[in-house]
Order: structure tokens, then sequence, then C-alpha cells
């Protein structure tokens, strides 16, 4: 197996901010050295989550302290960025880290409004400008000269320079829940990322990816490849003790589910409710913190002392999950908590599995 590390941690204040950007900073390189195989930016905006914004540019200062770990997006929200510069963005950083960049793609947060507003956007369109950014990110990456003219975008590029280091250009990853997207990126060819889906759902799901590949005449070396690839992102807390583990977790979940909440209500313009198929005991406001929580502990998440983890990610490994996402980081958890749980999963969990491929 291998494993991912990603951060969606949450500075409580603006003062807050610098302290803790260098902190994650630090949580990377803990990363690597303990042998995480690649690390997970996350970009929300205005309100303390994934405190420095801009994945991008944290990006760039991330390849300049690490070496070996991969650098991904979970995800790049494509309506934010005009294409183009994301296109030569995304080409240095993959120069800067050497080749080390993967880009999930996605149409934009679908419960916080408040940051397409903050970009001055709505949400409506976000799919079509979606697809619009994937097609020219190919094209900057492939082709010299090209012009592409749609309903969002109207460009003609001479070349792009710098080309990136991995050709054609860096993976680019989708965030898949329903059945038919599994299947569908089968067929295209798209590595990709999911997150909250039960155990019993998983081998299914990942059966769905594989004929999706077979139907879409992908030959053996590639589905392997994509196969291990595919990313399943969980919770990890690790304590010295189930109880301590389960109690330390749910209050952090406990809070973060309040920021979440509060922030929606606050900033979100009144006409807008997310749609219901985005709705679970977890992101639904009319649920209870007493339901809720529960729920993300079974659905989202490992937690316990490193016997009862190692013995949670055997379970996922026995139903074919060859890369797990570890969010280690939750709510405005201190950063001696967090690198204390990262140590005890890279130390005492991830070992058990390193030999198994």
């Amino acid at each position: 197996m291998q494993f991912g590390w990603l951060t969606l941690a949450l500075s409580p204040s603006p003062e807050e901010d610098a302290a803790r950007i260098e902190q994650q900073i630090e949580q990377v390189c803990t990363a690597e050295r303990l042998g995480f195989s690649d690390v997970w930016l996350t970009e929300h905006y205005f309100t303390g989550e994934s405190v420095y914004n801009d994945s991008l540019m944290f990006a760039a200062a991330l390849a300049m302290k690490t070496s070996r770990i991969r650098i991904g997006f979970a995800v790049v929200q494509t309506p934010f960025h005009h294409p183009v510069r994301l296109a030569v963005q995304l080409s240095l950083l993959d120069n800067l880290s050497r080749g080390r960049i993967d880009v999930g793609i996605g149409k934009g947060t679908v419960y916080n409004e408040y940051e397409f507003v903050g970009h001055g956007l709505r949400s409506h369109d976000s799919r079509e400008r979606m697809e619009e950014a994937v097609e020219i990110l190919k094209r900057a990456w492939r082709e010299a000269p090209f012009s592409y003219d749609g309903k969002f975008h109207k460009v003609h590029v001479p070349e792009l320079r710098p080309k990136p280091v991995q050709q054609p250009g860096p993976p680019l990853w989708r965030s898949v829940i329903s059945p038919g997207s599994f299947t569908e990126c089968g067929k295209l060819g798209v590595p990709i990322l999911t997150a909250r889906l039960p155990v019993a759902r998983i081998k299914e799901r990942w059966a769905l990816y594989e004929q999706g590949l077979i139907a879409g005449g992908h030959d053996d070396a590639t589905r392997a490849r994509l196969l291990a690839q595919s990313a399943l992102w969980r919770n990890v807390y690790v304590a010295e003790s189930d109880a301590q583990a389960e109690d330390e977790l749910a209050a952090l979940l406990t809070e973060t589910r309040h920021h979440m909440m509060h922030v929606r209500e606050a900033f979100n313009p009144p006409d807008f409710e997310p749609g219901p198929e985005t709705l679970n005991p977890w992101t639904d406001p009319k649920v209870g913190d007493g339901e809720a929580i529960p729920y993300v502990l079974l659905t989202g998440s490992l937690y316990g002392s490193p016997k009862k983890v190692r013995e949670q990610v055997a379970e996922l490994r026995d139903v074919g999950v060859q890369h797990l996402l570890c969010q280690t980081g939750f709510g405005a958890m201190s950063h001696e908590q967090n690198i204390a749980s990262m140590r005890r999963f890279g130390e005492q969990v991830m070992p058990a599995f390193r030999s198994v491929a």
C-alpha cells in the first residue's frame, strides 16, 4: 500500500495564520520523512480553512522544501482560475518539483457559495467552466500554437513555456462518489479520488472503475497502474488508546462541524441551497451532532490505538484499497497533537503494509 497525507486544517484567527502556514510546511516535511508518498492540498477561501488559500503558490513552497513526496491538489476549484494562467502555473510547478505534481480537478465547492460570490461568480455554471478549463489545460500543454473559442474563454496562445516535465502534462485526477462516475473515469483512464465511501461499497466501486478501464480499451499495465493509484480519503487519528482517540477525534470533529455550519449560515447568500443529493448527516445543518459525529466516525474515519488502526487499514486493503489518503488535522487542532498522531501512524501503522503491493 501507499499512504498519502492530506491537509484540511483550520486557522482559528487571522493572528494565527502565519504560524499555522509555517506549521503546515513542517507537517508536510514530517510526512515526507515518515514515508508518505504524496501530499494533497485543498483549496478554500475567506474563513481560515486551507489557511494558505492559494494552494498553487503554497505548492511552490513545498516543492522547494521537499525532494521526494508528490504534491497533489484535492482539488483545484477551476472556476476560480483563468485556465491559461492555471496551465502556466501548473507547468512551472511541475518543473520546480521535477515532475511531482498531481492535479485533482473540481467544479468548486457545493456548500460554500460565498467562495463563488467572493470571486465575482455564482455556482450555477461551474460545471461548464470546469469542462472548458480542462479542455484548455490539455491543449495548452500539448499544442503550439492553439486557439480556443468557448462560452467563457476565447484565447490564442502561441506556445506555453515552460513545458511540463511530465508529458503530455501533469496527471488530471477527478473526485468521484457516484457509481456512474467510477465507470466513466475508468473509460477515460482518469485517476480517481473518493472520500466518504463505506467499506461495504468500496469493492463494488473499484470493480466499476476496473470495468470502465476494460471498456475503455486500456492495456493491462495501465489498468494495474490506475487501480493502484485510486485513492480513498479518510480521517486518521492515532492515540495511545482506543478510548482516548475516539474522545479526542469526536471533539475535534465537533469543533470542525460547528465552524463549517457557522460560516455557511453567516456568509452564504440567502438564495442559495445546496443540492439535496449533496447532503448527508455530516453536511446537513438540520442533523444534530449526536447523529452527525457517529456517522462520520463510522463512514469516514480510522482512529484508535496503533493496533486498532492497523486492523482498520488491513480491512481497507482487503477490499482493494492500495492508496490511502490520510487527513490528520481537524479544526483548530494543535500542531503538536497533529504531529504526534502522524508519527504514531507513520512509525507504528505504515510499516505493517509496506511489504504489500
